[in-house]
């Protein structure tokens, strides 16, 4: 086991994948996803990376003003590196998943290296009652549905956000072929060291969340970046105890949240982001690993500084 190292706990506070009615916490309003950024920073969480949703029936939405309104209220309340999607949400232009973005500046956002197939329609199997009827339509349309993240469109964010703003990225690597695309950009000189690669199981069109598929990605990742990257690992669902803790062992950063699980345990919902941060810090406790600070992720992945975003 690595020794004399901090481990980064990134908290994924709502996402766009989880609709309103599989869970009472999922937080829609911006003051609930402020509420849940500042409990997981409180919590022990270094980085907070943000959605936003419609604050009448939590349809995700790319509207900067929505970002705004919890954006300021998480910078002032603690010391977390705010790190904003450009994933957005599913049928979401480039320009509209880049526009909250783009206006904040932020220390990080998150950048998505590769075009794919985003499955979440096995959802709808599952039988329940729906709050709003946006929810299953969603779901559905992912049956026939591409994520697009094109070369074009890396290359875009890339320049305009990385570049023109100085935002540095958590790179969403979904299978194998997404550390190839990346390391593209790195040879190009578009992408400089060192860098957050943030390696995704079990999601319907990607990687599947198998211990084996973990060791797989990182060793591809160590041939490609060596020594210049941060790694780190996010599972879904019922997955992400088993394989963020896996990848803590092999000497990885975590990300938990409420996007990525609505889970703290079997058959128990999480009640806040808070909750699985504190479940996962606990591991990384009892493994004799240190968790690092909001500061020493800035000093491990070269951002700007929290006094150099634009909100």
């Amino acid at each position: 086991m690595p020794s004399q190292r901090k481990v980064i706990i990134t908290c994924a506070v709502t996402g766009s994948i989880h609709t309103p009615s599989m869970s009472p916490y999922l937080p829609i309003t911006p003051e609930q996803v402020a509420e849940g950024a500042i409990g997981a920073a409180e919590a022990g969480a270094a980085i907070v990376h943000l959605h936003a949703r419609d604050p009448y029936d939590g349809r995700p939405t790319p509207d900067p003003e929505i970002f705004f309104e919890f954006l300021p209220r998480i910078k002032s309340a603690c010391n977390a590196v705010i790190n904003i999607t450009t994933g957005g949400g599913h049928g979401m232009t480039v320009q509209e998943r880049l526009a909250a973005a783009l206006q904040a500046k932020p220390e990080m956002a998150s950048l998505n290296m590769g075009s794919m197939n985003f499955g979440l329609f096995p959802m709808l199997e599952r039988g329940r009652q729906w709050k709003y009827d946006w929810e299953p339509a969603y779901l559905e349309a992912s049956r026939d549905f591409i994520f697009r993240n094109t070369f074009k469109d890396i290359e875009y964010t890339l320049r305009t956000l990385g570049e023109g703003c100085g935002t540095r990225f958590e790179f969403e690597c979904y299978d194998v072929g997404h550390l190839y695309n990346l390391a593209h950009f790195v040879d190009r000189g578009l992408v400089r060291p060192p860098m957050l690669v943030q390696t995704i199981f079990g999601i319907l069109g990607g990687i599947g969340a198998d211990p084996d598929n973990l060791v797989h990605m990182k060793r591809i990742a160590d041939k490609l970046f060596g020594e210049a990257y941060q790694w780190s690992v996010l599972a879904a669902g019922r997955h992400q105890m088993p394989l963020v803790t896996t990848a803590a062992i092999l000497g990885g950063n975590v990300r938990v949240g409420l996007e990525d699980s609505l889970w703290l345990g079997r058959g128990q919902l999480a009640e806040s982001n808070a909750a699985q941060v504190q479940k996962i810090r606990g591991i990384l406790e009892n493994l004799s690993l240190e968790v690092a600070t909001a500061d020493e992720a800035r000093m491990l992945l070269h951002l700007k500084g929290a006094d150099q975003v634009a909100f």
